[in-house]
């Protein structure tokens, strides 16, 4: 145990799951991630139809690679999922609050289309009324969907740095939330921390100026609410985050955590997120 860290850092890979509420597994690297990602959800959407109705899921953008690995298992197949409803976690909003440009590089809302909506056989795609995403003039919207689909058969997501689930972003160090208050925040605008802002510039060569300040998120409330929770980690960087989510205190300065307090979530890491990190100056 090194007394200059927390005690979760020193946990070996084989300990990770022990004694961990959440179903936890390791997978080898981001293609299996991914191809396990792609499998579940289409599991969970055929479960759904089995039993006479349309299953309705929150998806992210971020783990990404999914998306075309589930339009080609549906292409093959032949699979409508026209009734399905997709709603997408969160957005990049700009400077007016409004929803960035589908245009822009960054938008969720263009990933979707590109890599998922777009490569599907014209018959195969969600009806355009269930590809959701919050709208930020009018954020009780989702809670509005979910109770008339029946509620959410599952949520699926990454973690952030600072253990944010979809962008809902642990308190300031200023203020104090309880897990019970931060487990009902709804879906809403909010601001981004500099934490996820510099980690999410990563992907555009680290130049976090083109990264938006705002965003809007599905709340905790909706995401918890939600029948199954599955959840995946794939950046080397994970690996410290993962530890705190299964074996730090159940906070809200790490919103993840929460994933503690539910009945039926997973967490699904690769080798490298489930290694220890190396914490030293070379």
């Amino acid at each position: 145990m090194n007394t200059h860290f927390p005690d979760y850092l020193d946990i070996s890979r084989n300990d990770l799951a022990r004694g961990a509420s959440v179903k936890f597994s390791v997978l080898k690297d981001m293609p299996d991630i991914a191809q396990h990602m792609a499998k579940t959800m289409l599991k969970i959407i055929e479960s759904a139809k089995e039993k006479g109705r349309p299953a309705t899921l929150i998806v992210p953008v971020g783990p990404v690679d999914q998306y075309p690995i589930l339009a080609e298992m549906l292409n093959q197949q032949h699979y409508s999922i026209k009734d399905v409803m997709l709603i997408n976690m969160d957005e990049y909003l700009a400077d007016d609050d409004q929803w960035v440009e589908l245009t822009h590089p960054l938008s969720f809302r263009g990933y979707m289309n590109r890599k998922f909506y777009d490569l599907l056989n014209p018959e195969l795609p969600p009806l355009p009324e269930n590809r959701i995403c919050p709208n930020p003039n009018d954020t009780g919207a989702i809670q509005d969907l979910i109770d008339q689909r029946g509620g959410v058969d599952a949520c699926f997501g990454g973690i952030g740095i600072n253990g944010h689930i979809a962008f809902n972003e642990p308190p300031e160090a200023n203020l104090s939330i309880s897990v019970e208050e931060f487990a009902q925040l709804p879906t809403r605008n909010l601001d981004l921390t500099r934490e996820t802002r510099t980690i999410n510039s990563v992907t555009v060569g680290g130049e976090i100026s083109i990264i938006p300040w705002r965003a809007v998120t599905i709340g905790m409330k909706e995401i918890l609410s939600s029948a199954e929770l599955h959840f995946y980690c794939n950046r080397i960087w994970q690996s410290s985050v993962v530890r705190r989510v299964l074996h730090g205190p159940v906070t809200s300065v790490c919103p993840a955590s929460l994933l503690r307090t539910h009945p039926a979530a997973s967490l699904t890491v690769a080798e490298y997120v489930a290694d220890p990190p190396d914490i030293r100056l070379r």
